[in-house]
Formats: structure tokens, sequence, C-alpha cells
């Protein structure tokens, strides 16, 4: 059972809240769901819309766990926009994984790896170990699907070693668990049997019951050699009401029911199997499992049949395939939904981004402007990606006579054309901006002191060298240029820094126009 915990008041205990539901093992699924719920209702008296999401995105899991994979891709579907929007890793973060569960779930590879690659470009350092470890299960589960065999063993083997490392056992069973299943998936008998071994030696040493999807896939490994009666004795505890707790929770109840059914069907206990289905129907019954529903049909129709019962069989599958039908057409559905949502989601992040790109551009030159500088140069003053710095601010001389003598058009063509010989004449690590008028700056990160004006000298003489013929006639255009160099130690600030290169550029001026002055700050 879920420990009882008085509900948080605050954003820091909802989020707190949260991360204890998002890490749980073996939950207790209504009791799971209440406090989701709960997290829901705070999160909106709190004004708090990505918690909110979380919460969402949680009961969306709940139901996904629940058998319930519809729900699941239309909860995923309906967040994901919001995460986008937001732009919190851990939220798109987990949008991603549950998306990736949801596709995976209805058969789309391709759609699932996409999802759980971006889950994990979401996952930050400074995400917990043991969500980690969930994130890394997901992305080896969908790299063994496609084929890519050795790349999973890699990502599990990490799953494991913070399992093993946290002194999780619970989540180093659910490790193996996928571990052992994807061996059994591959034939490769020998590596699932010694995985099953594993997992029972965890559970006798820790002195814990085995989870059901574990006990299934454990009863699957010795069914791999035909050894059903040892299957069927492996699902014993399914039976046994002081393991309820832990064992019957979702679908992996029904899962393991159905496998016991074929075990003991394979043995001719077809009274045995008989009661074992029902009794998975009844699960499904109460737990609304339409899925395993259909399952169990397939399985009663294979008991028919093996029982020579043929007419209850062909019955028995057409049901099987009517429902089938019916939930592929839903799992069909929420599929286009979250490829739909996913599609506007990716668009508006898309539109987001050349928006925000359009607002840090000079609509002149298309050079970035001084909104993007005052954004940027704090920044690369705060280190650690640069050591040092230089900035060298570029003004044009005598650029009025060029607006009065020629035209104001005239002088919008040459501030084009600075521009263009501007990018030329830099290296591709320098930022080239106009702050407004005539005035341009280059950030130079990491270049020191000889660096920066030999770059700015270069620039200065690129404008001063340039056919200006076609557009001033005989009128010159030059430019001045100050440049300072600073250290990136976080000390300096970028009104300072800015300052000191004006000085410089004033020295020049007033040294005669068309030159570089410079200095350290």
């Amino acid at each position: 059972m879920l420990e009882q915990v008085a509900p948080p008041q605050t954003a820091a205990g909802l989020a707190a809240e949260l991360l204890k539901l998002e890490l749980i093992t073996a939950p207790d699924l209504p009791a799971e769901r209440d406090r989701a719920l709960a997290a829901q209702r705070l999160a909106v008296r709190l004004g708090r819309r990505d918690l909110y999401l979380r919460a969402t995105l949680h009961l969306g899991d709940v139901r996904g766990r629940e058998g319930d994979t519809v729900e699941l891709g239309r909860i995923a579907h309906a967040v994901y926009p919001e995460a986008v929007q937001i732009g919190d890793a851990y939220l798109l973060a987990r949008s991603h994984r549950q998306l990736s569960v949801f596709f995976y779930s209805v058969g789309d590879l391709a759609n699932a790896m996409a999802h759980v690659v971006q889950c994990m470009s979401h996952t930050g350092d400074d995400v917990l170990p043991a969500i980690r470890a969930r994130h890394l299960m997901s992305l080896a589960v969908v790299l063994d699907e496609t084929g890519a065999t050795e790349e999973a063993a890699g990502r599990f083997a990490e799953a494991l070693a913070i399992a093993e490392t946290l002194g999780d056992e619970l989540m180093t069973l659910t490790v193996l668990n996928n571990m052992t299943y994807t061996a059994f998936e591959q034939g490769d008998r020998e590596l699932a049997e010694r995985l099953a071994d594993r997992m029972r030696e965890i559970a006798r040493s820790h002195g814990i019951p085995i989870p059901a999807s574990n006990l299934d896939t454990m009863a699957r490994v010795w069914m791999m050699s035909g050894r059903y009666a040892q299957a069927e004795n492996e699902l014993a505890p399914l039976w046994d009401e002081d393991s309820a707790h832990l064992l019957n929770v979702g679908h992996a109840i029904v899962e393991a029911l159905v496998t016991a059914a074929e075990a003991q069907r394979e043995q001719h206990a077809y009274d045995r199997a008989q009661r074992t289905l029902d009794h998975a129907v009844r699960l499904c019954a109460e737990r609304d499992l339409p899925g395993f529903r259909a399952k169990t049909r397939e399985a009663q129709a294979l008991l028919y049949a093996a029982a020579g019962r043929w007419q209850e069989a062909f019955e028995e599958f057409r049901r099987f395939h009517t429902e089938t039908q019916a939930l592929q057409s839903a799992q069909r559905e929420a599929r286009a939904q979250s490829l739909h949502a996913v599609y506007e989601a990716d668009e508006a992040r898309r539109a987001s981004a050349t928006f925000r790109e359009m607002a840090y551009r000079d609509a002149l030159t298309t050079l970035h402007n001084r909104r993007y500088v005052d954004e940027v140069l704090p920044t690369l003053l705060a280190g650690p990606a640069c050591r040092v710095l230089s900035v060298a601010l570029l003004d044009l001389d005598h650029f009025k006579t060029v607006n009065d003598t020629l035209s104001h058009q005239a002088g919008d063509r040459v501030l084009q054309e600075v521009a263009t010989v501007l990018l030329r004449s830099v290296p591709a690590a320098a930022t080239v901006a106009r702050l407004g008028g005539e005035e341009f700056v280059l950030l130079l990160p990491g270049f020191d002191a000889a660096a920066g004006l030999r770059t700015a000298e270069a620039a200065r003489r690129a404008v001063a060298e340039h056919d200006w013929t076609p557009i001033t006639g005989t009128l010159a255009v030059t430019t001045s240029v100050g440049v300072t160099t600073v250290t990136c130690d976080g000390a300096g600030t970028p009104s300072a820094t800015l300052e000191a290169a004006d000085r410089h550029l004033y020295e020049a001026k007033r040294a005669g126009r068309d030159r570089v002055c410079a200095g350290t700050r």
C-alpha cells in the first residue's frame, strides 16, 4: 500500500509529492490515482500549470498500467503541446516518455524511438538517478525492439547499476524483468534463465514477494523449454493472499493468469485452465480492461480447441477478432490525435523560435541587435564557456555626411554593405551586431588582447578597402574601432565592458579616425 501522508500545501510540497508518485515501484493504483487527482486540485489552487500537467501525466501513466493504452495516449497528446509551451525540461522529458510508451504500445516504433530520444535529451544532470534509470529503461526497451540489441544492453546495464547503487530492490527487479523478457523474445534461453535465477535470488535474500509481471516473465522462461509444470508452479503466488498487495496491480495479474492458463492447457489440465481464465475474465470486468479481455478470449478459444470443442473455439475466436478490431480502431484514433498534437506543438515551437530569432535581429542589416547583445554579453562574461573576451565597438566615420550629401536610402545601403563586409572579415566564432545608427559591435569570446586587436584591425581594413563607388561614388567609408579585453570570471559587467570599449573608440576618433585603439579594462 502507498504510505499515508498529509496532503502538501505549497508548490514545493506539491512538487515533492509528485516526485514520490513518479518514483513509485510497487503501487496501489487506486490510492495512487487519488493522490494524483488531489495533486491536480492543489496545482489549480496554487496556479501552477506545470505541476498540474505533471499530475495529469501521472494519471495517464496509471491508466496505462491499468491497461488502458487509448487513455494513456489521449492524456499524453493533451499534455504535450502545453509542455512544449512551458518549456520546462523535466516536464518535457516526462511528456516525451509517456508518448514513447503510448506509441510503443500501439506498435509505432519510429515515433516511440523519436520520443524516447527526446526524453533522454531533456533528462538533465540534475534529475534524480531513480528517474534517470526509468528513462533509460524506456530507451532500452525501444532500442531492443528496433534491433539495436547491443545499445539496448548498454542502457539496461546503466539502469541496473543505478538501481543497485540506490539499494532499490524493487527497481532492480523491474530492470531485470525487462532484461529477462528481452532475452526471452530473442530466444536466448540461457541468458533468460540466468536472469530469472537472479530475480529469484534477490527476492529470496531480501524477503520480498516477486511482482506479477516478473512472475509472468519467469514462467515464460520455463515454457521456452517446454517445462509447463514448473511455469505453473512459478505462478503459484498469484493465488497467495499474503502477496496480493504487491502482485495484484493493474493488468499485470491478468497477463500472468493468461500465462498460467496456457501452462495448464499444455499439461492438458483443462479444468484448472478454465478456472484460471474465469478469474482473469472477472478481473477484466472489475477493472475495465478491454485490451486484456480480448487476450482472455484468445486464450479461451485456444483452450476450447485443445479440448476438441471446435464450434465454441470458432465463436470465441470470432469475438476475439471483433474486440481486437474495435480496440485497434480506438488505438489508431488515439495515435492520430497524438501525432496531430505533436505536429502542432512542434510547429508552435518552431514558430516561437522563429519569432524569438526575429526579435534578436536588426531589420535593416539582419545582424543581431542590441537586445541580443544585452542578453548574451552577461552570459559570456560569467564564463565558464570562455576564459577571456574581447569586445570591439565600431562607429562609421562621418556617416552623417553620407545621409546629408547622398540620401538616407544610400545610407541604409551603406549600413547593409558594412554588415556584409564585417561578416566576411571576422572569424566564425565572432558575433557581429548592430547596436543602432552607424554603431556596430564584435563579441569575440576566447580572443585575448592580441587576437582581439588583430580581428578589429582586419575589420577596419576590410571596410576601408571595400569598393564603395557603386553606392557613395567618391565619398569614402571608414570606421573607427575601440577594443577592450576582459577575463570571463563573472566579476565584469556588460555596461562596464561596453563603456571601456567606447572610451577606446573615442580615442580612435580623437586620433584622426579610421583606426583602432585598444586596451584592457
